[in-house]
Order: C-alpha cells, then structure tokens, then sequence
C-alpha cells in the first residue's frame, strides 16, 4: 500500500509541474522506512524541465533529465519501479546519501527515475533490472558508468566523492608521503617515473573503484630510494600482518588492471578474515577459490588457542587458500549448519573450494599448525576426498508416486540405466518449491505406474553429489535412460501438460513448445520478484556458504 501511495503522489507532483500550477500541497509521506514531511518535497514553479526532489534526491523524468545532467557535473541517477523489493529497500539508504551529498556540493548528486511511468528513458538507458544506478559526468548522456560501489548511504557517498575529485593524491616530500600512510590502516602509493605514463592512468582507474582505500602517488625519485622501489612499483602499506606488500610494473607489459586489483583486495585482508556483513564482498571479490574456514566461539578462552595455530599456516598459504574465521558466537553461525555441523562440533576446520563446491574435514581435534598445514597440503595434492553430506535413507522413500532420493541413493536411482529420472532440487524454506508441490506431486501421480520414468526429488540442503552443482530452486534435472550418465537442465514453463510432453518425448519438447520459457532475472515483475525472494534466503557465504 505504501509503494502505490508513492506511486501515486510521484504521478500527482509530476502532472502538476506540467501544468505549472501555482502550488502543490502534499501531505506526509514515506520513503522506504522514512517519514518525510511536506517541507521536503520541494515542487517548483516554472517551465516543464525544472526538477522536482523528494528527501533530497532529484526525481527525473524524460523532460528535465537534460537539464539534470546540465546543471550537476557528477550525477548518479537510480532508475527504478515501485513494486521491487529491492528499490523499496535501498530507497532509505539512497536519500541519506543524497542528503550527505547536496549539503557538500551541489555539483554532486543522487536522482532517481520510475520507470514504471518513465519507460522511454528506461529503454534508452537499457536497464533491464532493478534497482539500476548509472552514474553521469558532466553532461555526457550517452556513456554512463554502473555504480560498482556498496549499496548503502556510506558506500554511495564514498563512491560519488572519489569520482568528484582526484583518485590519487599527489606525494611531493617525504613529510607529505609519511603523513599519507599514516593517515589510515591501508594506503596504497604508486612509485611512477612518469606521471603522464599509460601505466598511472590504469592505476587512477583502480583507485576510482576501490573507495575505502586512500591512494597516493608520486615521482620523487628521493622517495623511490626511501621506500625501496627501484622501478615503477606499487605499495600497499598497512598497520598489521606484514606491514606492507609490493607490486612491482612489468617493465614490458605495463600495470596489469586486473591483475593490480586483485593484488589491492588480497592484501588488503587480514591473513585471517573474519567472515561478516562488512568483509563478505572483500572476501569472495578477492577470486581465491579455496577457503579454509575456522569455527570457533570466540567468548570461549581455549579456542583463542586454536586460532593463533590457524594463523600460524595462513602465511604459507597466501594467495592460494583465504583463511577465514567463524565465529560461532555472531551473526553468521547459521554457516555451521551448511557443513553439517552445530554448536557442540566446534572448534572445527573445514575447506572449501567455492567453484567446485567440494568440501573437505580437518578429522585432528589438535588443531596446530603444522597439522594445519599439512590438511592444506593433501587437499590441494588431491590426497583426500571431499565430504558428501547425505540424510538417512528413509525406509518408504519409494512408497510414493514422487520418490525421495538422499545421497546415499542418488547415483543408483538417477543414474539408472533403464530410466528416464526426473529430479526437482528443492530447499525446504523456499517459497518457489512449496508452490510447485502440489505440480510435482501431480506429475509424480501420472507417471506412477509408468515402467522406464521416476519422478523424484532431492533436498539439496541437506545432500551433496560430488560434481553436481545446484544454483537456485527450485532446480529440475533430467536424467536419461543409458550408459552416458547424461543430465540436461530443464528451463522451461513449469507445468504438468508441459512437463508431459518433455517426458514422453525422452527429455525434448516439441518445435513449436521452444518459445515458451521461465522468464530471465530481472526481464519482468514477475522474475524480479522471485529473484527477490530467492536472494533473501541467501543467509550465508555468498550463495554458496
């Protein structure tokens, strides 16, 4: 109800702007969580372009965007439509930003377009999801830039004041550099021969995406001698682990971009990450695939013990495994229960590699370092097999029309020589999966008495397959009758007519049935909101965890 009084009073302000009435009254209204009074609806009077705001925040449409971009040098626009969670969510977050930024500059600012009733510039932009942020300097319309920055008043803010002003700061003297890395835990200094080289542009474009660190750079060859670098170099200093770490220019092939980022986030980790709502990002954006995860309770003396041993390996491992702490104690415990494990297991040691998903058990209840060390070693030598959780096999799981597979009887039941198998993946808490039931269940009915096809399900939070990998539910595979072991992914309309014809005609659809599939995220209201859905029951390590 609240998104369509927005929607409402949003329409109401913009047609009375165009018909230039003398004065608009508005009543109290909310954005997101926040009230704001009539004060801060600000309608002008003038022409058709002049621009409305709402808590601070430009609200554009189609006739004043031009002049937006005109009158604000850095502009970062929200375009967005009232029934998305996901806008309603960050709608708070944004207008403390917009009114941290309008109070510094009026050259910086935050707008926001709905484009339920903007549809032109939402087409002309290419936005196809919600919330999209574009970012637009100085007046250049037909190249914005995507927001790649935290989706919070603090991130907002720190991303629009780095591209407002210089991403690196100039270091003259040795007083200039010294009082720069003092001034925060991590600060990175490019030492560059030349300022103009391709080189410190691609380091500017670095610094412009990696807002929470303070960048410096300088020519000083006095300097070059102090800190060491005897050709272009870049520093990354900090006040823990090893103090500081180099990235040396390859004097052929000039700073590599992505290559000198992931160089910034690895380093800018501690060697022992704790995992929490403010490290997540920097944790998987670090692109280290292995993670060796350490659950303790931290209130508890003796498992501080166990992690001073844990640090002692993760040196040996940089770069290779992310050492990551749990505390079993905070916000994330509930991650114990994706390796099958509670409270009384603890402390415990467990690795994952996030691509494959395979994981693996430390068995050692004497956590020190050099057994440690030597768990990482057979691991990464293939030594030792991954963990398989599986629930017991339930005496009926057959008894019923949809039959119940775990993972002690999976491979036996899917892969089946002389069966077509039909498997919906699903979790227990998903809202998705429980719609579709009664449908599976009616699948399962028809086919119950059918010789060479099964429907079945599998509950993925609870059973892992080695090698096979769920992304989102529910998930419907298909296994065919044959020696192959073939799996084919099922995408399309999720009906018990269409679901028969895929199956009758051993896993194909008819020619003309080919148009009809699940909508894509972000293509419709319909898939925005499951995506939605499906995203809020993400509680643990990025999808995966």
């Amino acid at each position: 109800m609240r998104c369509f009084f927005l929607l409402v009073l949003n329409l109401a302000l913009i047609r009375a702007s165009q018909a230039q009435v003398p004065e608009v009254e508005v009543q109290d209204k909310a954005v997101g969580d926040q009230k704001l009074d009539s004060s801060e609806v600000k309608v002008k009077k003038g022409p058709a372009d002049e621009l409305l705001e709402e808590g601070e925040v430009l609200v554009l449409n189609r006739r004043n965007f031009d002049r937006a971009l005109q009158e604000h040098k850095f502009l970062l626009v929200k375009f967005h439509v009232p029934w998305c969670g996901h806008c309603q969510a960050l709608a708070l977050e944004y207008t403390k930003a917009g009114e941290i930024l309008k109070n510094e500059s009026s050259d910086v600012r935050l707008a926001k377009v709905d484009v339920a009733e903007e549809q032109e510039l939402g087409s002309e932009f290419g936005v196809s999801e919600y919330p999209t942020l574009l970012f637009f300097k100085s007046g250049n319309r037909t190249n914005p830039i995507q927001y790649s920055g935290k989706r919070d008043a603090k991130g907002f803010v720190q991303w629009m004041q780095r591209r407002a002003s210089p991403s690196a700061v100039e270091l003259k003297d040795e007083s200039s550099i010294e009082k720069f890395i003092a001034s925060k835990n991590i600060t990175v200094v490019g030492f560059f021969k030349d300022l103009v080289d391709a080189d410190v542009k691609t380091f500017s474009e670095v610094a412009l995406d990696v807002v929470d660190i303070p960048f410096g750079i300088t020519d000083n060859t006095e300097l070059f001698q102090k800190y060491g670098a005897s050709q272009d170099t870049v520093i990354l200093f900090k006040t823990f682990d090893e103090k500081s770490a180099e990235f040396p220019v390859n004097e052929d092939l000039g700073l590599d971009k992505e290559e000198f980022a992931r160089f910034i986030i690895v380093n800018s980790l501690h060697l022992v990450t704790e995992y929490n709502t403010q490290n997540s990002d920097k944790i998987f954006a670090a692109k280290i695939v292995n993670h060796l995860l350490l659950f303790i309770n931290k209130t508890v003396e003796a498992h501080q013990y166990v992690l001073e041993e844990f640090q002692g390996a993760a040196h040996q491992f940089k770069g290779k495994i992310l050492f990551v702490l749990l505390d079993t104690n905070g916000e994330h415990a509930e991650v114990l229960q994706y390796f099958g494990l509670n409270s009384d297991n603890v402390p415990a040691i467990r690795f994952i590699n996030i691509e494959t998903v395979r994981k693996f058990a430390m068995p050692e209840k004497e956590f020190t370092t050099e057994a440690v060390i030597s768990f990482c070693l057979d691991v990464l030598s293939g030594k030792l097999k991954p963990q398989l959780m599986s629930e017991e096999l339930p005496e009926d799981w057959d008894k019923n029309p949809v039959k119940i597979l775990v993972g002690s009887n999976f491979e036996e039941v899917a892969f089946d020589e002389t069966k077509n198998v039909f498997v919906q993946f699903y979790a227990p808490w998903c809202t998705h999966c429980k719609e579709m039931e009664p449908t599976w269940n009616e699948l399962g009915e028809k086919y119950k008495d059918h010789k060479n096809i099964v429907i079945a399900k599998f509950d993925a939070t609870a059973n892992e397959i080695d090698g096979l990998r769920v992304r989102g539910f529910p998930n419907l595979k298909f296994f065919p009758a044959g020696k192959e072991k073939k799996m084919l992914e099922y995408t399309k309309e999720r009906t018990v007519e269409l679901f028969s014809k895929f199956l009758d005609s051993g896993g194909v659809l008819p020619e003309e049935e080919e148009e009809t599939l699940v909508p894509e995220s972000g293509s419709t209201e319909e898939s925005q909101r499951n995506a939605e859905l499906e995203e809020n029951r993400d509680k643990t390590a990025k999808d995966e965890l």
